[in-house]
């Protein structure tokens, strides 16, 4: 009884499965960042750590918010399940970051406890939503190391411009979503290739996520599409309606007549 009671616990934590799987790969990137603040002694990279740091902050704080409000019990959420420690974890404390090491071992508890077999036929049958998971989080790498990688390699070219933190996370944000200022552009052979791979992820990105929200807003939805009964199903429906009610009818003569007959023939015989 308890281990039931237990699972259908870890069930209402769950959320959308690939919403989950974003959050666990957020918090993998997150710890990841923390490793990287303390092995670079570069500023301008550090910069851009910090500064994807605090949208993970932004994002994570979303996350709590969202956890605590849906919980079921609020005050089993913050105590037992270490909300307190996502709440803290999505504060912008360097110090408390590593908090977020609670987020993901809740996530990867919670997706194991769901099944392997689960998982996958959530995912498939959340196609969509999946989709737009997964190129969330292909943005968010390619924004990060992009960044850092464009910098690196341009920070100390002769005559570049793209030499803060805050040049390369401008450069590739204009860039992946195929805008391209011009404000900002590489002038070594590494960088402009570096640009251009990521001009043809950005076209990729940004023109799925393009056909997903068109879906999303043009598509009826499922609960209408549901309720909604086309015109050429009620005309079919009423149609074998009239025919049954047509052959009970015939039944019940048939019945009749031969209730009749048989009087007839007791009749006679007496």
């Amino acid at each position: 009884m308890s281990e039931t009671t237990d699972a259908d616990t870890r069930s209402s934590e769950l959320n959308n499965t690939g919403y989950e799987i974003f959050i666990a790969l957020l918090s993998v990137l997150s710890i990841v960042n923390i490793v990287l603040l303390i092995a670079i002694d570069d500023p301008n990279l550090t910069s851009v750590l910090r500064a994807m740091n605090l949208l993970f902050s932004v994002v994570f704080l979303g996350d709590f918010t969202f956890r605590l409000l849906t919980a079921e019990s609020k005050s089993r959420y913050f105590f037992r399940e270490f909300g307190w420690a996502d709440l803290l974890a999505s504060l912008p404390i360097e110090q408390a970051k590593i908090l977020r090491v609670f987020r993901l071992f809740r996530v990867v508890r919670l997706l194991r406890a769901s099944g392997t077999r689960n998982i996958a036929r959530s995912l498939i049958k959340d196609r969509a939503g999946s989709a737009l998971y997964l190129l969330l989080i292909m943005g968010i790498l390619v924004l990060e190391f992009g960044s850092l990688a464009v910098l690196q390699i341009e920070q100390d070219a002769d005559g570049a411009n793209i030499t803060t933190g805050s040049d390369a996370i401008w450069y590739v944000l204009v860039t992946i979503s195929t805008v391209g200022y011009g404000d900002r552009f590489p002038v070594t052979n590494a960088g402009r290739f570096l640009g251009a791979f990521i001009i043809v992820i950005g076209v990729g990105i940004f023109g799925t996520f393009t056909g997903y929200l068109a879906n999303f807003f043009l598509s009826p939805s499922k609960k209408a599409a549901a309720v909604e009964t086309p015109p050429e199903d009620v005309d079919v429906r009423s149609k074998v309606a009239e025919l049954r009610s047509l052959m009970v009818q015939q039944q019940s003569d048939q019945q009749a007549a031969m209730d009749e007959i048989e009087g007839l023939l007791s009749a006679e015989g007496r």
